[in-house]
């Protein structure tokens, strides 16, 4: 086996280790939040980048929207046999811990007010997958409705941060430049939004202080 590996061109041995990678660290970042899973796409994307092969950045984004469409799927079953049980599941207590009050509700009344067409940009706005993926289970949001909106949305998502990496790798030469461009978009991308949010409700807490005072 080493033999062979030693054989093989540089290239091949890279999407060997890239994209089995690739589809692991996405799958499990759908299911634990411990993974930055757009980061790891837009790294695969810069690589694929500066490889000759041209369905380099097709294999990357499919196998990064199928990774992140099994993992959605994976996590909203569990999360149904949670709703389902008298108890709940350890699962399903999870996603209500990784989902502020707020936004939960902010998720139900979009999904009251558009239906499975929600879960697109769930996908797309920093933070909004769990809620909204919350939201449909205590709607009780049958499985299949639930992969109707989940295809486009890991379609659209994958889309996005492979637009990044091919960004990031457009810029440089050599591949880690464009890695690290693309790492430092996606964690701008995902951490301005609640950084925004928290400023403004400080801001708005600030002037409700001072209107009392």
């Amino acid at each position: 086996m080493s033999d062979f590996v030693a054989q093989l061109p540089p290239e091949s041995t890279q999407q060997a280790v890239t994209y089995p990678s690739l589809f692991l660290l996405v799958a499990l970042g759908a299911l634990v939040p411990v993974v930055p899973t757009g980061a790891v796409v837009s790294s695969a994307a810069v690589v694929a980048f500066h490889q000759t092969s041209p369905l380099s950045l097709l294999f990357v984004f499919l196998v990064a929207s199928f990774a992140a469409f099994l993992g959605d799927v994976t996590l909203y079953w569990l999360g149904q046999r949670g709703v389902r049980s008298k108890n709940g599941s350890r699962w399903l207590a999870a996603l209500r811990d990784r989902a502020a009050p707020e936004h939960l509700e902010q998720a139900q009344s979009k999904l009251e007010d558009h239906g499975v067409a929600v879960l697109v940009l769930s996908r797309l706005v920093p933070a909004g997958r769990i809620p909204v993926m919350l939201a449909c289970l205590l709607a009780k949001m049958p499985l299949r409705s639930f992969v109707r909106g989940d295809i486009p949305a890991c379609l659209a998502w994958a889309a996005t941060y492979q637009l990044i990496g091919i960004l990031g790798g457009s810029l440089f030469d050599e591949p880690w430049k464009g890695v690290v461009v693309a790492v430092a978009l996606t964690v701008v991308l995902s951490g301005a939004p609640p950084l925004w949010r928290r400023w403004r409700r400080k801001g708005h807490q600030s002037g409700s202080s001072g209107q009392h005072a």
